[in-house]
């Protein structure tokens, strides 16, 4: 089947394709036979009418067409593959060719992966924060602990500190309230802050009923960042009654004899996740540092749809929130104005293509593929990102198998982003490397022989 390929421009080629009615015999005789099976000719059973007669009674060029169409998938596809294109989208095909019984021409325009080179991976570097692991947040943690193995009692009395209570606050702002600051029968711990400032002086020594007024900074909502008068109520004080932190704590609240033990369990389980935090850190860094680096031409008409399906997508996000975007932009401070705003949509869609381009060259000329368990713990990450069963992800694949293509195109790309990572040098704030391929998936490090084999394995 001879074809020639015409680039029209860096990202965008034509591709000439002859095909000879013997290539299209198998999908010529389907065509007759599906009519065949359809029609009710008098003097023929179904599905015994000859060709000669449905060409008479349809037309020939009827039957060339639907089996041109069923074949041009097929076609297409191995044209691609014999002058190694990489289509990002939907050809536009055009006959431009017919001779009946010889031979039928056709073009496929379509926008197509541009060439561009790769560079040594080695060279690349990226800084991420170091892990520090401090006495607060462990005593946030054992302060977690002991408030689920403590209890609590309703209470007359005034709120004192380390009481939880549920309040009604309300907010106003020039005598004018404001609903998006307004909440009913909310907990509170007082002394633990996070909240508005202030909170915790107007509400201790209140009873049940009582209320306060004071001036405070809002923390959300369209007036975030805005000074605001709150009228906070009492409805509810509950005395906190938590076990001492020792080891006879430590033995109920884990699998630790000792209170020691339990801290440093505590300070493994944080060092490991600010390990994955790093990780995840560290690939978003060194790719970002490639494509910024690399000089690619992006297909126009491809970017565009892209970038219109964001738009589409966040539009559609805020109008079901019931959200203006310059309520939104306000709130966030994502960016200045809408304007500001869109053109970084834009920007955030060329680098992913361009993330995707790179993904995809580098997984080819590295050779990754994607096994069964390589399918079957995506599919268990998954479930669990989403909070759900792995059997409703299975079930789900089943209905949509197409979804089957986009999770080992994913899983490629991620297996191509690791060896683009693995080969950089990663430093942390304190100028220690980070040894991104010892991180397993717990955070924890494994042991240095096993990583190097690990390396050496997926280097072959």
């Amino acid at each position: 089947m001879p074809s020639s390929v015409d680039r029209l421009s860096p990202t965008r080629v034509k591709l000439t394709v002859e095909v000879s009615f013997d290539d299209l015999k198998p999908s010529m005789d389907k065509a007759y036979r599906e009519i065949a099976k359809s029609v009710n000719i008098p003097g023929f059973r179904k599905g015994k009418v000859p060709p000669l007669v449905i060409d008479q009674r349809f037309g020939r060029f009827t039957i060339i067409q639907e089996a041109f169409n069923d074949a041009l998938p097929k076609f297409y596809s191995d044209a691609i593959d014999e002058n190694s294109l990489n289509p990002l989208a939907q050809p536009e095909v055009e006959v431009t060719k017919l001779e009946d019984g010889e031979l039928i021409e056709f073009t496929a325009e379509v926008d197509v992966r541009p060439d561009f080179d790769l560079p040594d991976f080695a060279t690349l570097s990226a800084t991420v924060d170091a892990i520090e692991v401090t006495d607060e947040q462990i005593d946030a943690q054992l302060n977690g602990l002991r408030q689920r193995f403590g209890s609590k009692t309703v209470v007359e009395r005034p709120a004192a500190s380390g009481d939880l209570v549920t309040i009604d606050l309300a907010a106003s702002k020039d005598g004018e309230e404001l609903p998006d600051a307004t909440a009913e029968g909310m907990e509170y711990e007082i002394g633990s802050t996070g909240m508005l400032d202030g909170l915790d002086e107007a509400v201790t020594g209140l009873s049940v009923g009582e209320s306060a007024d004071f001036v405070s900074t809002l923390v959300g909502g369209p007036q975030k960042g805005e000074q605001a008068d709150i009228h906070v109520t009492v409805t509810q004080v509950q005395e906190q009654e938590l076990p001492e932190l020792d080891d006879e704590f430590a033995q109920m609240a884990s699998e630790f004899d000792t209170l020691d033990e339990l801290r440093a369990s505590l300070v493994e389980r944080l060092t490991n996740a600010g390990r994955l935090d790093q990780a995840a850190k560290a690939r978003d860094a060194v790719l970002e540092g490639l494509i910024e680096q690399l000089d690619i031409a992006l297909p126009e008409n491809v970017v565009a749809t892209e970038v219109e399906a964001r738009k589409t997508s966040i539009q559609s996000q805020l109008d079901g929130a019931g959200i203006d975007l310059d309520d939104y932009l306000a709130e966030t401070g994502e960016a200045e104005d809408a304007d500001s705003f869109w053109a970084d949509v834009e920007k955030r869609s060329a680098d992913a293509m361009k993330a995707q381009l790179v993904l995809d060259k580098t997984a080819e000329e590295a050779g990754v593929t994607v096994e069964q368990n390589d399918l079957t713990q995506h599919i268990f990450r998954k479930a669990q990102e989403e909070g759900t069963a792995p059997q409703q992800i299975l079930a789900h694949i089943q209905e949509h198998p197409h979804h089957i293509d986009e999770y080992m195109l994913e899983i490629r790309r991620g297996k191509a982003l690791a060896t683009i990572v693995e080969a950089a040098t990663v430093t942390d704030s304190n100028g220690d490397v980070v040894e991104i391929v010892r991180i397993q998936p717990d955070g924890s490090l494994a042991d240095p022989a096993a990583a190097d084999a690990d390396a050496d394995e997926a280097a072959e």
